[in-house]
């Protein structure tokens, strides 16, 4: 979409008098682009001198392609100024929160380790393990990232057992509770047979031990035991007792002596090879290791130059303390280098915190020997995260070989088809780049020709026609007059705004030289076939095959370059038969009852969406039926009447209308 506004770099007067505005205060500054959504917000000790940075030109002024993207889009300036630098920092924490801009992204971490999210802006809120943190509300928390992901999942599947908590994100039963109530396992969620106040305080007590809090669970729940059986309530003491013996258990299973006071302090040190640093955070409460989070920062500045590690470690401390909850916060933080603002960094934690915090860079004896620690765990998870970026490297380096490019293929892209016979036809369009799955930008699409239908299938025209969509735009712009090649290199700065900016190094068709065939044809309609890298991969023998080419090329199946147009080809099946078995799936569900007189495809509809399937359309009575929007008491009871069909007088037994037959799945 089209920004409403121009942008400041375009209107160099308006821009000039926007920055003679900004004082030479301390203060908080807001850039917003066209559509006044807010893209970055960031402090500064000089308000005026800091926002002027962003728009100078020059050597000394360069910037990443993530900033001078963001600058081109900047439409207007806002600050707030503040009395301290310290409340700018406290002030800039609380807006990122709320409005969690796009381009305040301080650390690239939420794809490499899972984070548990607690959805305490719902009624009866869910916990659930997730890789992106993506807030939905500004109530809804994220504890983590945790590097450990078999632990954390070990973790919550005990809590679950010993804390009874809502089990399912959907209902099984719309009128009755599950297996999970009767064995104690859920307190009756789906029938609100827990009041929300009482869930959220259970819910509660769970996430003390995501907070690292267990010994403060242990003595309120031990006091809580107590006072069950001060009222003879035996039977909730015992509950209370079970409870702490599988908290018992949970502590016994994560937790490392390091044999140190009963001080609870976290530990953050980092390992770094030049370009990419991994962070460890060790969180310890009462000498004892609780918990054990990671980041992944980049280790160059913008200009190419080594970044210095304490800086590094000041946007873990950032990120992660501006994120948690002030309780979380530990009164000691060890830290392997001092952070370049170190006095400013202690008085937000103790504002935040309300007490005292203590920053300590330790060079000898215990505290010393804690640094040491972090720092071998982080080298082990930088070695693992160098050896996955070599094996890329050797991958794409193989293909590149294979297919005789002139460098590695940075971005790839799969295309495959999937129906029953033609029906519920759908493509399927899978991005990797630098070898690995890009799921941001994944496409999939619905065969529009009409000669596809059921009974009557045709994959080389259902893959000629996802080709000339997918390509449509460059071709158009080809057709112009415009320069593919600067094109190409524009995108490959991130810097290109005009939405041409999704290029393939390779494009892979999985299929053997018919379907090959297909696609070449419809990219010389467009007359993108010179320009366009296109190779097919075949089944059977996982052999690859070229435009032109009457054999396979010379290649091994479990050859690195091969191993990667299989993930790839593997990825696009998947992604093509899931969105095939949704669509079939929805139809079947329009099409039984569609067959009910009086329901049309609005009503259809508005009854799925309030019962949420069939079969609980098929239980409901005719008075719940007509309690759905839409629906009056005569069109309840034709809709009742088609599900519980009366017996005839010969008394032959009732006939139950089934939905036809499914044949297998076929891609």
């Amino acid at each position: 979409m089209a920004s409403a506004a121009v942008a400041l770099q375009q209107q160099p007067a308006r821009l000039r008098a926007r920055l003679k505005e900004l004082p030479a205060e301390p203060g908080c500054y807001l850039f917003r682009d066209g559509d006044d959504r807010i893209l970055y917000i960031g402090k500064a000790k000089l308000l005026r001198n800091r926002v002027r940075s962003y728009f100078q030109s020059g050597a000394g002024h360069a910037h990443s392609p993530r900033i001078a993207l963001m600058v081109r889009q900047v439409c207007e300036i806002e600050f707030i100024v503040t009395d301290s630098e310290a409340e700018a920092l406290a002030l800039e924490s609380n807006l990122i929160k709320h409005h969690q801009p796009h381009f305040n992204v301080l650390l690239k971490d939420d794809k490499k380790y899972p984070y548990l999210c607690i959805t305490w802006s719902e009624s009866y809120p869910r916990i659930f393990i997730t890789r992106r943190r993506r807030l939905r509300s500004p109530l809804d928390r994220f504890y983590g990232p945790y590097v450990d992901v078999g632990l954390l999942r070990r973790t919550l599947a005990l809590v679950k057992r010993v804390f009874p908590l809502r089990q399912r994100p959907q209902p099984l039963y719309r009128d009755r509770t599950c297996l999970n109530y009767a064995i104690g396992r859920c307190p009756g969620v789906c029938q609100e047979k827990i009041s929300s106040e009482d869930y959220h305080r259970s819910l509660r007590k769970v996430a003390m031990v995501f907070q690292g809090r267990n010994d403060e669970l242990l003595e309120l729940l031990r006091e809580q035991m107590e006072r069950y059986a001060e009222r003879l309530d035996f039977e909730a003491a015992a509950r209370v007792r079970d409870q702490l013996q599988g908290l018992d258990a949970l502590t016994a299973d994560q937790k490392m002596s390091l044999g140190d006071s009963t001080i609870s302090r976290d530990v953050i040190a980092l390992a770094s090879d030049g370009r990419v640093a991994a962070v460890q955070l060790f969180q310890m409460r009462a000498g004892k290791l609780v918990g054990r989070l990671g980041y992944t920062a980049d280790a160059l500045a913008a200009d190419g130059s080594a970044t210095d590690p304490g800086r590094i470690l000041q946007r873990v401390v950032e990120e992660h303390y501006g994120q948690v909850e002030p309780v979380e916060i530990p009164p000691e933080l060890v830290l392997q280098h001092p952070l370049p603002q170190q006095e400013l960094i202690g008085e937000w934690l103790e504002e935040r915190r309300g007490r005292r915090v203590q920053l300590a860079v330790p060079q000898r004896q215990q505290k010393a020997e804690l640094i040491e620690l972090v720092v071998r765990n982080a080298t082990y998870e930088l070695e693992r995260a160098q050896r996955g970026a070599e094996q890329q490297l050797l991958a794409t380096e193989d293909l590149a070989q294979l297919l005789e490019l002139p460098s590695p293929p940075r971005r790839i892209e799969g295309f495959d088809i999937s129906h029953i016979q033609g029906s519920d036809a759908v493509a399927s369009h899978v991005v990797f780049i630098d070898g690995l799955p890009a799921k941001q930008h994944y496409r999939r699409y619905r065969i529009q020709s009409s000669s596809i239908r059921s009974g009557h299938s045709d994959d080389f025209m259902a893959m000629a026609e996802i080709m000339r969509r997918r390509f449509r735009r460059w071709a158009q712009a080809k057709a112009e007059g415009a320069d593919l090649l600067a094109l190409r290199r524009a995108a490959d700065t991130a810097l290109h705004t005009g939405g041409l900016n999704d290029w393939p190094d390779v494009v892979m068709i999985d299929g053997g030289k018919g379907q090959l065939s297909a696609v070449m044809e419809a990219l010389r309609e467009l007359d993108l076939h010179e320009d366009l890298v296109v190779c097919s991969l075949a089944k059977q023998r996982e052999e690859v095959f070229v435009p032109g080419g009457k054999t396979p090329l010379d290649s091994e199946a479990d050859q690195l370059g091969v191993q990667l147009l299989r993930r790839l080809r593997d990825e696009a099946h998947r992604f093509a038969v899931s969105y095939h078995r949704q669509q079939r799936g929805e139809r079947m569900k329009r099409s039984r009852l569609s067959d009910i007189p009086g329901l049309g495809p609005k009503r259809v509809k508005e009854l799925l969406a309030h019962f949420r399937s069939i079969d609980a359309i098929q239980l409901a009575a005719p008075d719940q039926i007509a309690a759905a929007p839409g629906m009056g008491p005569a069109l309840a009871r034709q809709v009742w009447e088609y599900f519980h069909p009366q017996q005839d007088d010969g008394g032959e037994g009732t006939i139950d209308p089934t939905p036809e037959a499914l044949p297998g799945t076929a891609a």
